[in-house]
């Protein structure tokens, strides 16, 4: 399927972005025996958007891409005893750490761990739970992030929906049923992502099945805890909660339902108060509606981590990595 304007437009956005910066970030492919991963690898050359560096022997031609083996490696030694730092207090030994290290997905994580990569992008031969826990054990969560969560960010066809046809979704992939806390922290994290990967001011929808207590039930409470805590931790967001997905998107319904809110009508990035519905939701506004994911992104690692799915094409490998490379000048950028 053809990418909506909307999603192809972003892209050509973050290219020049990438060129402005005078920015080729280093990105970590640990799937080269998947080949298709190998051609993104070779399309990431060509369009010059960033460095990439297939880890494992590479499936056909990888034109122009370094291509390690992590057995092999002059690294292995010094990623090995790194992981062992990480994994000891799990009772991994230094012989277990290295015969871990030298598996392609650790060693991408360990690259990465040690400013031998800038971020990493998996997910054509892993699972996302696998590539999460390596991500929480290996390159490790922000200061004060708990738990990591995802988003997806979603291209839909009509541009007055998010911010030119924009939205991120979250969590639609990793945390369950985040308590209100957890439900805040996602919050707060997502609206980082919008704020630096659409150049968007945030606007953020806490979605329920009520809107402005048009409901009474626990569930719903969580929410509105939620937004408490948010209020207390980003107290300059706008996000506003709970609203009913129509009241967060269309105006009308925003303006009917949830009048005076800073968010109702416009909202760019849409918080789902469980897996079961942000899964769901996605994958109807993609079926359905003709929306284009945009990878999956981890929230809250200490450098990008972004996830593709098992049957992703060339295309969305080379499209998840643009943003990835993206990612990386925004935040090196922010740091000055």
């Amino acid at each position: 399927m053809a990418l909506p304007a909307t999603a192809a437009r972003f892209l050509v956005r973050q290219r020049e972005r990438l060129r402005t910066f005078g920015v080729r970030p280093r990105i970590a492919l640990p799937e080269g025996a998947v080949a298709r991963v190998a051609s993104a690898a070779a399309e990431l050359v060509r369009q010059q958007v960033c460095e990439p560096v297939v880890v494992g022997r590479a499936t056909g031609g990888s034109d122009g891409a370094p291509c390690v083996q992590p057995a092999e490696s002059p690294f292995l030694a010094k990623y090995a005893r790194l992981l062992w730092e990480r994994r000891r207090a799990r009772g991994v030994s230094e012989n277990e750490a290295l015969e871990q290290a030298a598996r392609p997905l650790e060693f991408a994580a360990l690259m990465v761990a040690a400013g031998d990569a800038e971020a990493m992008v998996a997910g054509a031969a892993h699972a996302t739970h696998e590539i999460v826990r390596v991500s929480e054990e290996i390159i490790e969560p922000q200061q004060g992030v708990r738990r990591l969560a995802g988003a997806v960010l979603m291209a839909v066809r009509d541009a007055a929906y998010g911010h030119q046809g924009l939205l991120v979704f979250a969590d639609p992939a990793l945390v369950i049923r985040p308590t209100a806390s957890e439900l805040a922290d996602i919050a707060i994290a997502a609206a980082g992502l919008a704020r630096h990967l659409l150049e968007a001011e945030p606007r953020v929808a806490l979605l329920s099945f009520s809107t402005k207590g048009s409901a009474q039930h626990r569930e719903v409470n969580r929410v509105l805890e939620a937004l408490r805590c948010v209020k207390v931790r980003a107290p300059g967001l706008l996000c506003d909660g709970e609203l009913q997905a129509d009241a967060a998107l269309a105006p009308a319904a925003g303006l009917s339902k949830a009048p005076g809110s800073p968010v109702a009508g416009r909202a760019n990035t849409l918080v789902f108060p469980d897996l079961h519905s942000a899964s769901i939701g996605y994958r109807l506004v993609e079926r359905l509606g003709g929306a284009v994911r945009l990878g999956l992104l981890v929230l809250g690692a200490r450098r990008p981590v972004n996830i593709v799915w098992r049957g992703c094409s060339t295309e969305d490998i080379v499209h998840t990595a643009v943003i990835t490379a993206a990612q990386v000048a925004s935040a090196r950028q922010a740091s000055g």
